[in-house]
């Protein structure tokens, strides 16, 4: 066995390239990356920092609270604290050697002024960069959220329930654009890995899609021939179906891998038999392409969320559980080095390496919120209906009788999304979401700039709480590889 935490004694001097089914550096030597994805940053979600609905909702109504001199001063502060060099020192310390960066293109470019790019975005993109570059760490550029939203969801921070993506070309030119900005300015930088091109698409027509990753992979490779690209499969990663039967040169093809076992919603794991053949067969049937057409593999995303005392009186035994889902997880990718980025680095407590701590200023002042969001389901994420389930079953249940039955399960993306799905999705997580998050916004109102900057200071990993056990599994799986 090899240890992918070499990486200290190897100094990243060269870009990776694919190599069969893996990587490997300019000496020819192997490499798997392994990391987790920094969501809540650059691409702020609901449940990572305790808003509902979706980013540019939440920032515009923290921008009528709080005017744009404090709003500018909060959000510059949350930004700086949110990733500093404590983080990165405490993440290569795990001997991970890859944070897979998601961003939002708003932090580029603005709607009304399309094509003008926003330096302050390259220099916050830099900054995350140069961190890692410190601490030898690799970096994955990861656009998650596109004009018009790739997907259906909360993530690709649309405010809407529909992925517009694909339906405006105009969207699409503009974020090929954008890539090939992003390409100049980072070619020939080894401690890039490469270009994740889009988040989680859901292409209801999946040719779009293709379409797409063909242009896109044209123009990077004219200004950047050099660095990897990470292609998503679409329906949130999972679909390959449609992909062409020759691969892209130089790509690594990535699945993303989550378990309802790891969810409050799924069964819980005991690790039987059955449920470990499950966890194998789910995951590779998503990875049936790559094994087929001997191409790299990326798990892009993965990971249960965690229970507290405040919401499972059993938490401590629930949490024993879904650790022990996650070593069974890694030990599959283990047996055939596949590359994976843990879903994620910090949060306010439910999924996160990292968490702020609960007596913390933000969390304090948010508090009371959280509780009402949760017990109104406003997230998706790791969230169940219990509280609110006797005013929605009859709704849903008068809503199905109006829709024929041969019709509940046409609608992109079912079968993954049921018919409930769609309902809660429009009602709860945009509409009603957008309203709550005008309520959270009031708890900032009349805030001076040293109690903003303490609110925003609460993220600083020197604030946060270390979820240390899961910490301990990845840092045990970051040492191992097999050797070629």
């Amino acid at each position: 066995m090899g240890s992918s935490a070499d990486c200290k004694e190897h100094p990243i001097k060269t870009i990776i390239k694919v190599s069969g089914t893996g990587l490997i550096d300019g000496d020819g030597r192997k490499v798997v990356l392994k990391g987790a994805g920094l969501g809540g940053h650059l691409n702020m979600e609901n449940f990572i920092t305790g808003f509902s609905g979706h980013e540019s909702e939440h920032r515009a109504a923290m921008l009528s609270v709080l005017g744009p001199e404090k709003y500018k001063f909060f959000f510059d502060r949350f930004l700086d604290y949110f990733f500093t060099s404590s983080d990165a020192k405490f993440f290569a310390s795990l001997g991970v050697n890859c944070l897979r960066v998601p961003f939002n293109y708003r932090h580029f470019e603005d709607d009304l002024n399309p094509g003008i790019y926003k330096e302050e975005g390259f220099q916050l993109l830099d900054r995350i960069v140069n961190l890692c570059a410190e601490q030898n760490l690799y970096v994955i550029l990861d656009l998650h959220a596109v004009p018009g939203g790739q997907n259906q969801d909360w993530h690709s921070d649309s405010g809407t329930s529909k992925a517009l993506f694909w339906k405006f070309k105009e969207f699409q030119d503009r974020m090929i654009n954008l890539w090939v900005a992003l390409a100049k300015h980072y070619r020939g930088n080894p401690f890039i890995a490469g270009y994740n091109p889009l988040n989680e698409p859901a292409d209801p027509e999946h040719i779009n899609l293709i379409n797409f990753y063909n242009r896109v992979e044209k123009a990077i490779r004219e200004v950047d021939p050099d660095h990897v690209l990470f292609i998503d499969g679409n329906t949130y990663a999972m679909d390959f179906s449609h992909f062409p039967s020759t691969p892209l040169s130089n790509t690594v093809y990535a699945c993303h891998d989550y378990s309802m076992m790891g969810f409050p919603t799924g069964e819980a794991y005991l690790g039987t038999s059955t449920q470990k053949a499950k966890l194998r067969k789910s995951f590779e049937r998503k990875v049936a392409f790559m094994r087929e057409k001997g191409v790299p593999i990326w798990n892009g995303e993965f990971g249960p969320v965690y229970a507290s005392a405040e919401d499972d009186k059993d938490f401590a035994t629930t949490n024993s559980q879904r650790f022990e889902l996650l070593r069974e997880q890694l030990s599959i990718y283990r047996e055939t080095d596949v590359s994976w980025s843990i879903w994620l680095y910090k949060d306010i407590g439910y999924q996160g390496m990292v968490h702020i701590s609960p007596s913390s200023p933000y969390m304090q002042l948010i508090s009371s919120f959280l509780v009402k969001k949760k017990a109104l389901n406003l997230d998706f994420w790791g969230c169940s209906d219990s509280k609110v389930a006797h005013v929605y079953d009859p709704f849903l249940k008068h809503l199905k009788e109006m829709v024929p039955e041969h019709l509940r399960a046409i609608k992109y993306p079912s079968p993954l999304w049921t018919f409930e799905r769609q309902v809660e999705r429009v009602v709860r997580e945009c509409l009603l979401s957008e309203y709550m998050g005008l309520e959270m916004a009031e708890l900032f109102r009349g805030k001076s700039e040293e109690e903003l900057d303490e609110l925003a200071a609460s993220f600083k990993f020197e604030n946060c709480v270390v979820r240390d056990e899961l910490n301990l599994i990845l840092k045990e799986d970051a040492r191992f590889y097999v050797e070629p």
